[in-house]
């Protein structure tokens, strides 16, 4: 063996993955000792055998398919390959294949190189598969605690609410029977009675918070329409909202996740970005349901508030677990533009 041969065996049998050369017809010239570890085979049986007499026909196939690619191309071919070993295990390779050219700049063959990346796609697939069960912990979390909210907003509403009505109802009629006295005991009543109207008025806003009735009782379009009437009372912020015209059926879980991100959306744009005028559309087709949210404020600042940064991953978890995407384009001093779009289910 030459010299040059010598090193170059060396080089090889130095690289840890399994390396090879191969002529213009795919023939192996050179192998290392990696490489001939995995083919089960001795260097004999290998060199100037192409991968057809070698490898099973649907390794071969895809060799002799990358070597002609790497040839016809004239670039670096990279792929990423199952084999699975005898015992069924399955191991993938990350496989880098150039071509070789003589000193007038011919291809004369390939040379490749092919890493064993089975750990690194095991932990992918670990990492993937935790996602999927956090999404899944996530997504039962939101149902729990929003039916936690319901029941809570029910109870309140229904216990605590009728009660302050009937309460406030039986000052007003003691207040009517006490008229033409005058003294302390008018005064005490009046101050009973602007107090349990304050309290009925939180408890309806404390209910509207936890789990707007509306939603359930009258549908998503009447809710939108309620939720930013109140957000024009609360924040002076003017609005225009563009609804569909016929009725919606959606599914709980989808109507509830649309109220959520306008709702959230809504209440970041009333903390934080100064804006004077908000735009809602809700359309859909026969595929999505879309919801745009746009303000002319100041735009955000993805390094700020973390409460916001929160709320704007609540709003993208929400919208991710029913399928959909969540895009957000901001610009500074423009405004920004808030895009949910979900399958129909």
């Amino acid at each position: 063996m030459k010299q040059a041969e010598k090193l170059q065996k060396t080089i090889f049998n130095n690289i840890p993955d399994q390396a090879w050369m191969k002529d213009i017809d795919s023939r192996y010239v050179l192998v290392n000792d990696a490489f001939v570890a995995a083919s089960g085979l001795s260097e004999e049986q290998i060199l100037n055998k192409t991968p057809e007499d070698i490898w099973p026909s649907d390794w071969s196939q895809q060799y002799m398919a990358t070597d002609r690619k790497a040839i016809s191309c004239g670039t670096r071919v990279r792929y990423e390959e199952p084999q699975s070993d005898e015992d069924g295990t399955v191991r993938w390779f990350d496989t880098i294949k150039a071509p070789i050219r003589d000193e007038g700049g011919f291809i004369i063959g390939t040379v490749g190189i092919s890493r064993d990346i089975t750990d690194r796609k095991q932990a992918e697939q670990e990492l993937l598969e935790s996602r999927n069960q956090l999404r899944e912990l996530s997504g039962y979390l939101q149902s729990v605690r929003e039916e936690e909210r319901t029941r809570i907003a029910r109870e309140l509403h229904d216990e605590l609410g009728q009660s302050l009505t009937a309460i406030r109802i039986g000052l007003s009629v003691i207040e009517e029977q006490m008229q033409s006295q005058q003294g302390d005991s008018l005064q005490s009543l009046n101050s009973l009675k602007k107090i349990t109207e304050s309290t009925v008025e939180s408890v309806q806003r404390i209910t509207a918070d936890l789990r707007p009735l509306i939603l359930d009782e009258l549908g998503l379009i009447s809710t939108i329409d309620w939720l930013l009437e109140s957000f024009a009372q609360n924040s002076g912020i003017t609005y225009e909202v563009s609804l569909p015209t016929d009725s919606l059926e959606f599914s709980p879980e989808l109507r509830t996740a649309i109220f959520r991100v306008l709702q959230e959306a809504l209440t970041n744009i009333m903390r934080h970005s100064q804006a004077s005028h908000v735009v809602v559309q809700l359309q859909s087709d026969k595929r999505n349901v879309v919801l745009r949210i746009t303000d002319n404020g100041n735009g955000i600042d993805f390094s700020g508030q973390r409460e916001k940064s929160l709320g704007l991953v609540g709003m993208r978890e929400r919208t991710l677990m029913l399928g959909g995407k969540l895009y957000i384009h901001s610009e500074a001093g423009v405004g920004t533009s808030i895009e949910m779009r979900v399958p129909k289910v």
